[in-house]
C-alpha cells in the first residue's frame, strides 16, 4: 500500500467525558468489535470479571477511574484506528488536555440519565478553541434515561454546537429495545444477557409493517420519533462535521454492546484522516516526505518488573522507520531508536514503520521531556500543548531512609510524566510537589510505593502560587532574589521559581520589582 494510502485510511481520535460516564467501557467495546480483545471488560461491573484493558495501572483497577491516558490501535475494516482514552476525573484533566493536541478528532460520552456533565462541558471547550470535530455518544440508554429531545436540546445548549443524531434509541431502562441507525438503516435489538456482538438488521423502510415483528407496539412511537427528527434537525453535513460546528449524535448501551457498531461503521466513515500540525516555524502537513513528530505524554514504570520509561511521539509527516537515526531537536543530538512501539494499553509490540496518525512508543531513559520535537533533520518546535499550572502544594519526604534511592528515582520518573511538578526550595533544599487536583497526591503516594517500593508521607504548606521568574535586568534579579530567598525554589529544569503564599505577598512583589516577569504557567 502506498504512502498516502497509508495516511488516508488512520482515524486517531481521543475519547473524552465526565468520570463514570461510561468512557473506558466504550473503549472496550469498540477494541472487541475491532477485534483486538476477544472479551470486554469493564471497570465497574460484577458480571464481568475481566478488568478495562486501558485501566492496566493497579490503581486504576482498584479505584475503578482512568487516572492515565491509555494508547490503542487497532485494524477495522480497512482503516487503522488510534483511540487515546482519557482519565475523566478533573484531577487528571492535565494529561486529557495534552492528549487532545494528538488526536484529530473526538469522542464525547454523555450519560443518558444525568446528560451534560461540568468536566465535560471543559473538555468541550479545548475541542472549540482547537476547532477538533466531535462525534457524541449518549450511553447508558439500558438504565432510566432523560427524554432524548430533551437530551439533544442540552447537548446543543451547554456544549455550544449544533447536533443532528445519527441513530435514535427506542425507550431507555427496564423499556429499552435497541437502537435504529439513521446513518446505516439499520434495527439493531437490544438483549440484556449477552456479551458478544450481535448484528443489525438492515432496514430501509421503516413504514413497512414488518417494523412492527420487530418492536411490536414501539413501531409507531419510532416512526413518529424519526419523522420528528428530519423535520427539526438538518441534514448531516461531513464538511460543518469536519469544521468542528456539527456534532452527530449516536445512542447506545456501551456495556451491552449497543449502538457501539453504528459508532464506529460511521466513524471511520467521517472522521478526518491525519491533519497538519501548526510548529513555530511552519503548518506541517502529513503528506510531507520527511518525518516529524512530538512527544506529547510520558509514561514511567509501564512494566514495573523492567523499570521501563515510554515517550509517546505522535507521527506528523512522514514515514517512521525503525532503527533510523532521528533529531532530537531540544538537544540537538541523533537518536536511533531500535525497539519502538505500538500499543494495546500495557501490551506493546515492536513496530517496523508508521505513518502520520500513528501513535509510537519511543523507550526512553531520560532523555526525553514532553513537548520535545523529534524529525528527520530539520529544526521545528510544535505548538498547542498546554502548561501545567499547579493549584495544590506539599512537601514530600521519605518515610523509609533505607529506600532513599528508589524514592529519587520514582519521583524523578513520575514527574516527567507530567502529572505534577517538583519544585526544590532553594532555602532549606525541601521538596515541594504541585499538583492540580487532591487525588493526584494519592496517585503519587500509591505508585511510589507499588511500583517503586519507596514510601512517601506528604506535609501540608500555606501557597498561593508558584511564578516563574525573569529579568533583563541582572542586578534587579539578584536584588529579588537575595530579598525573596525564603520564598525562591528552583524547577526540575532548574528554572528559577518564586513561591508565594498569599495572593497580597504576590502582588506586593509585582508591585515592587517592576522589571521582574512573572509566569503563571510553565511551558514544557
Amino acid at each position: 500500500m502506498g504512502f498516502k494510502q497509508e495516511i488516508q485510511r488512520r482515524r486517531t481520535f481521543g475519547i473524552v467525558s465526565h468520570p463514570d460516564a461510561g468512557k473506558t467501557t466504550l473503549t472496550e467495546k469498540l477494541l472487541l468489535f475491532g477485534g483486538a480483545i476477544r472479551v470486554a471488560g469493564a471497570v465497574k461491573n460484577n458480571k464481568i470479571k475481566k478488568g478495562a484493558t486501558s485501566d492496566f495501572m493497579e490503581i486504576e483497577r482498584q479505584r475503578g477511574i482512568s487516572v492515565a491516558t491509555s494508547v490503542m490501535g487497532f485494524e477495522y475494516n480497512g482503516y487503522k484506528v488510534n483511540i487515546l482514552d482519557t482519565p475523566g476525573h478533573q484531577d487528571f484533566q492535565e494529561d486529557t488536555f495534552r492528549t487532545l493536541t494528538a488526536v484529530d478528532s473526538v469522542i464525547i460520552v454523555i450519560d443518558a440519565a444525568k446528560g451534560v456533565e461540568p468536566q465535560t462541558e471543559k473538555l468541550m471547550n479545548v475541542c472549540r478553541m482547537r476547532k477538533t470535530p466531535v462525534i457524541v455518544f449518549v450511553n447508558k440508554l439500558d438504565r432510566p434515561a432523560q427524554d432524548s429531545f430533551t437530551l439533544m436540546d442540552e447537548i446543543e445548549k451547554q456544549l455550544k454546537i449544533k447536533v443532528r443524531p445519527l441513530s435514535w434509541p427506542i425507550n431507555s431502562g427496564p423499556d429499552f429495545k435497541g437502537v435504529y441507525s439513521i446513518f446505516n438503516k439499520s434495527l439493531n435489538l437490544f438483549n440484556p444477557s449477552i456479551q458478544e456482538i450481535e448484528k443489525g438488521i438492515h432496514f430501509e423502510d421503516i413504514a413497512s409493517p414488518e417494523l412492527e415483528n420487530h418492536i411490536k407496539d414501539d413501531a409507531q412511537v419510532l416512526r413518529e420519533e424519526l419523522e420528528l427528527v428530519e423535520g427539526v434537525y438538518q441534514e448531516f453535513e461531513i464538511g460543518e462535521y469536519l469544521k468542528g460546528e456539527l456534532a452527530p449524535v449516536f445512542f447506545g448501551s456501551a456495556l451491552y454492546n449497543f449502538g457501539v457498531q453504528e459508532l464506529l461503521d460511521a466513524f471511520v466513515k467521517i472522521a478526518p484522516t491525519p491533519q497538519p500540525s501548526q510548529t513555530e516555524e511552519r503548518v506541517i502537513t502529513p503528506d510531507e516526505n520527511k518525518f516529524s513528530g512530538f512527544i506529547f505524554k510520558i509514561h514511567a514504570n509501564i512494566d514495573p518488573n523492567h523499570r521501563s520509561r515510554i515517550a509517546f511521539v505522535k507521527v506528523c509527516s512522514g514515514r517512521f522507520e525503525r532503527n533510523k537515526v532521528y533529531k532530537h531537536v531540544r538537544s540537538g543530538k541523533t537518536v536511533r531508536i531500535s525497539s519502538p512501539t505500538t500499543f494495546m494499553a500495557s501490551q506493546k509490540e515492536i513496530v517496523e514503520e508508521a505513518f502520520p496518525g500513528d501513535i509510537v512508543g519511543l523507550p526512553d531513559t531520560g532523555n526525553f521531556i514532553i513537548g520535545d520535537t523529534v524529525t528527520d533533520g530539520e529544526n521545528i518546535h510544535f505548538k498547542g500543548l498546554p502548561s501545567f499550572s499547579p493549584e495544590l502544594f506539599r512537601y514530600i519526604e521519605n518515610a523509609d531512609p533505607m529506600k532513599s534511592k528508589q524514592l529519587a528515582k520514582g519521583i524523578d520518573q513520575l514527574m516527567d510524566e507530567g502529572v505534577a511538578q517538583l519544585f526544590t526550595s532553594q532555602f532549606n533544599g525541601r521538596k515541594i510537589i504541585g499538583t492540580v487536583g487532591q487525588l493526584q497526591f494519592e496517585v503519587i503516594q500509591y505508585r511510589l510505593e507499588h511500583e517503586y517500593g519507596a514510601k512517601c508521607r506528604f506535609e501540608s504548606i500555606q501557597m498561593h502560587k508558584a511564578c516563574w521568574i525573569e529579568c533583563e535586568d541582572t542586578s534587579e534579579l539578584k536584588e529579588f532574589k537575595s530579598r525573596k530567598h525564603q520564598k525562591m525554589a528552583t524547577d526540575k529544569r532548574g528554572r528559577d521559581v518564586f513561591m508565594a503564599d498569599s495572593a497580597f505577598i504576590l502582588q506586593m512583589a509585582q508591585d515592587e520589582f517592576k522589571n521582574v516577569k512573572f509566569h503563571f504557567t510553565s511551558e514544557f
